[in-house]
């Protein structure tokens, strides 16, 4: 069978691809429904892009690399889509935009978008043998427990990362990539959680508050959620993208308003109070319960001289850990690292070596924060590789 393009992988940079490419596109994947990352994203509401996003928001070797792509299919662009499909949405949280309802709106909207341009889409469908001639690819598929032979001048590749193996994530990207000569940067584990091996924080487990977490210089303020295997939360989870093994982490737990003057106030008029009760207004009971194993929090606030108070606001400032690891693959958001964008031409996406062999979303070294963030970089890279299959 031949097809102008073929697909590799019915998610969310895949699907908008197979909606921009033109005719004869087929779009594959493994999975019995198509994208399945995006109707259990965001609760099920879809977190679908940020009406901050910039390039400024994303990680990789080359920075300036997403700058094309998000340049040209902007946040503004994927919101006048779910307009126009009639999808009603909401800002949540830091410019970050969900469903009123429902993921699976955002999946029907690309379906029909797919339907609209003529992409036929096979699921339950597995990918062996590729091979390309110079001129056209050769994809053997399994489907139906059959063999089918398929050539198609141009390959897209968007089967993701290695994130959330549950829901069906392998490496093949990345296997496809190594074949054809084009390197990869070492993936690993992106918006996850931070494991502390001695468990020291299983007792506060399900403690949430806000905090500005740093991770080598760059620091995100948002909530932190402690667990019975170590840190999460939107701040962890942030910073987890930009720490590495071995390394620490600083957190504040004070960052959001200044702690100094209120106790020395609360001196004067709550001095019969233990120390304890009131830093318990101003930070989560059991945390203080906990801080204080590491600190002396002993006596009541009047004992407390001004230097006390200084060393104890300078240590809940800057409150140093050091993580065991991360969750690893199985909670993870996002894979960082993938195709080195070196390799690939930053407009259209394409090798810069195999010509019709193109590269988007997860698979490749651009990684967003969390917040809708690699949901646009599925939008504007799969819109650029699709433009242009469409117009060559």
């Amino acid at each position: 069978m031949e097809f102008e393009t073929l697909i590799i992988g019915a998610g969310a940079a895949g699907m908008m691809c197979a909606a921009h490419a033109g005719p004869g596109v087929l779009i594959i994947d493994h999975a019995k429904a198509p994208g399945e990352k995006i109707r259990i994203s965001g609760g099920g509401r879809c977190n679908f892009t940020n009406l901050h996003a910039s390039p400024q928001n994303f990680i990789s070797q080359n920075k300036h690399f997403c700058k094309s792509a998000l340049g040209r299919y902007t946040q503004w662009d994927f919101i006048d889509l779910v307009d126009q499909h009639g999808i009603a949405w909401h800002e949540k949280t830091l410019g970050q935009l969900f469903c009123d309802h429902s993921a699976k709106e955002i999946i029907a909207m690309l379906r029909a978008e797919m339907d609209k341009a003529g992409a036929q889409l096979w699921l339950q469908t597995e990918v062996g043998e590729i091979s390309h001639n110079g001129s056209r690819f050769s994809i053997a598929l399994q489907r139906e427990g059959q063999t089918r032979q398929i050539t198609a001048g141009n390959l897209v590749v968007a089967c993701g990362g290695k994130s959330i193996p549950k829901m069906g994530a392998t490496g093949l990207g990345y296997q496809i990539a190594t074949q054809f000569g084009l390197p990869v940067i070492t993936p690993r584990p992106g918006l996850v959680p931070l494991m502390f091996s001695d468990e020291k924080f299983k007792p506060l487990a399900g403690v949430a508050t806000p905090a500005r977490v740093h991770a080598g210089d760059t620091s995100f303020d948002e909530a932190i959620l402690f667990t019975h295997r170590g840190l999460s939360g939107p701040a962890v989870l942030q910073a987890s993208s930009y720490w590495r093994e071995g390394e620490t982490i600083k957190i504040n737990l004070i960052a959001g308003g200044d702690l100094m003057p209120a106790l020395q106030g609360q001196r004067q008029t709550d001095g019969r109070k233990a120390l304890t009760t009131v830093l318990s207004q101003h930070l989560p009971a059991r945390l203080v319960d906990h801080l204080s194993q590491e600190i002396a929090l002993t006596g009541n606030i009047a004992d407390q001289s001004d230097a006390t108070l200084a060393a104890l606001c300078d240590h809940l400032s800057d409150w140093t850990l050091t993580p065991a690891g991360s969750e690893g693959y199985r909670t993870a958001e996002v894979t960082l690292g993938g195709v080195d964008t070196d390799a690939l031409s930053s407009k259209t996406m394409q090798s810069k070596t195999v010509p019709g062999l193109y590269f988007i979303g997860e698979c490749v070294d651009v990684t967003g924060w969390l917040g809708g963030y690699n949901f646009q970089w599925a939008w504007s890279s799969g819109w650029a590789a699709g433009q242009a299959i469409a117009a060559s």
